[in-house]
């Protein structure tokens, strides 16, 4: 079987507003994304790691690393409601224009999520590859919170929970879910930063970061890390404190 191209895409915009430039904040003698990139390294099957970036300092730590910054994304690409799309097949088009690089798989790996087990991003890409069919990997864990006791706003009055429409079933026979210990609940799940495992098609040609066949990557929701606020911090500090070597 024809070895596949493997590409590892970091996005790291520099305008992040809870924490400026989040992406390069210092965390043990390091900024946060370095903690990525040596993951992307330690993968066996990564042939790639490129980083894309708005901002020159971000570009210039990430070379500093082992990631390639090819190309600077245009700032139209990193405000804050930009979605993942747009910037992935903006990196890929400017790879397969001025590369004729196209690879077959795309790692996404976020760096705010700067914690990953050696061995999960192989495993994760092995997952795809056993079953060409799917259209991608996602990492999920469990919630802190289930949704089921999770509510949305009736026209800014009155509160109606916010999964009644998509599991009437159950709402039938448990008309008030909000008040069951969550044991009863149906099982639930968070998608995280921690990886995804796209294929390039899915993403160049169904115009999605997923797909709609996605295959689930399960993580220890005890070492999840996502550093999106100082509240973050001390959390990822402990973690990468135990089992960062």
């Amino acid at each position: 079987m024809k070895k596949k191209k493997i590409l590892a895409l970091i996005p790291a915009r520099g305008g992040s507003k809870s924490i400026p430039k989040k992406n390069i904040y210092p965390i043990l003698g390091k900024p946060v994304i370095f903690y990525t990139i040596e993951a992307a390294k330690r993968s066996g099957l990564i042939d790639r790691i490129i980083v894309s970036t708005d901002d020159e300092e971000i570009a210039a730590i990430a070379r500093e690393y082992g990631a390639e910054t090819p190309f600077l994304r245009p700032s139209k690409l990193a405000e804050d409601n930009t979605p993942d799309l747009p910037v992935f097949q903006h990196a890929l088009s400017w790879l397969k224009e001025k590369e004729n690089y196209q690879p077959d798989i795309i790692i996404h790996l976020w760096p705010t999520s700067p914690f990953r087990k050696d061995g999960d991003i192989d495993k994760a890409i092995d997952l795809l590859l056993e079953n060409p069919e799917a259209d991608s990997v996602r990492s999920i864990t469990v919630p802190s919170q289930t949704p089921f006791k999770m509510w949305r706003t009736d026209k800014e009055k009155y509160l109606s929970p916010i999964l009644k429409k998509e599991h009437k079933e159950f709402y039938k026979t448990n008309p008030e879910p909000h008040t069951l210990p969550r044991q009863l609940l149906p099982k639930t799940f968070v998608q995280t930063g921690y990886l995804g495992v796209i294929h390039y098609k899915t993403i160049m040609r169904k115009n999605s970061m997923t797909g709609k066949k996605i295959i689930p990557f399960f993580h220890d929701p005890s070492l999840y890390t996502e550093l999106d606020s100082m509240k973050d911090l001390m959390h990822t500090l402990d973690v990468l404190k135990k089992h960062y070597r």
